[in-house]
């Protein structure tokens, strides 16, 4: 960390809000690239001063995030994941039915009405992501250590907010910051939601303009091919965004110089204890 760390006063280390700066854009270019490709970014933050701001960003971007403890496998086994959405679903269709009196006992139900509130409690912000993210965004570096392993290990860059207790050879894109300060963390994730929501405008646009430049395309009604996806197919879908390209929005963004009046309105992050 000591790169990212300005001085040092009082046995407080002071981050250096121009690192700060240069994480944050960054994070900016990767994201709206990555989400105008149409990939989805997962947000994690479980610590308490977190929870609400990460909710309240994935909501409005419409990506998926957690929130609550961080369930193994999420994304290394992440057919058993899909299986307990499916869950999720027939227990809502369940104990919405009308007749859901007739058909189970008082105690019955109540037993199902737990294990819906656990499930959903667990994965209610995962439960629109289809398939495997293209990006893993985490607050604190170190309590998201185990989100930040299984991404790791199958390719998906990580970007995180790193105080001065972190380890910044974890993540691809490093963002100094206080992970600890609500209105640190507010900050930063305002900064990325709006990269989001550009490179969904962007991916919007392109849509509409590829389609129109096509014109009216004939239906296709015949059959589709006998002939069963693959393994090999599937899985080409599903790969993510290489982890170099994090490391070169990186690069670019630290050699960058960005004018004065097109920086973004952030305030420095709070100092934190060394």
């Amino acid at each position: 960390m000591k790169p990212y760390i300005y001085g040092k006063r009082n046995l407080i280390h002071i981050i250096d809000v121009r690192e700060t700066l240069k994480g944050v854009l960054a994070a900016q270019r990767f994201l709206k690239m990555l989400v105008g490709s149409g990939r989805d970014v997962l947000i994690v933050g479980t610590k308490r001063q977190a929870r609400a701001v990460i909710e309240d960003v994935g909501k409005l971007t419409g990506m998926p995030f957690v929130t609550e403890r961080w369930l193994g496998g999420t994304l290394t086994n992440y057919r058993t994941i899909r299986s307990r959405l499916k869950r999720l679903e027939e227990l809502e269709s369940t104990l919405q039915s009308p007749d859901v009196n007739k058909n189970f006992s008082k105690k019955m139900e109540s037993s199902l009405k737990r294990e819906y509130r656990k499930i959903l409690r667990n994965l209610a912000g995962i439960r629109t992501m289809d398939r495997l993210p293209g990006a893993l965004f985490v607050v604190d570096v170190r309590r998201e250590v185990i989100a930040i392993q299984e991404a790791r290990k199958l390719g998906i860059p990580v970007i995180g907010i790193i105080d001065t207790d972190s380890d910044p050879d974890l993540v691809d894109i490093a963002i100094p910051g206080n992970d600890d300060a609500l209105r640190a963390i507010d900050l930063i994730l305002k900064e990325i939601s709006q990269a989001i929501l550009d490179g969904k405008s962007g991916r919007i646009a392109k849509e509409e303009a590829d389609r129109v430049k096509e014109g009216p395309t004939e239906v296709r009604t015949e059959r589709p091919s006998g002939r069963r996806r693959s393994r090999h197919d599937e899985s080409a879908d599903e790969k993510p965004v290489s982890a170099a390209e994090a490391k070169a929005a990186a690069d670019s963004a630290a050699s960058a110089e960005k004018p004065a009046g097109d920086a973004p309105t952030t305030e420095a992050p709070a100092a934190v204890n060394g």
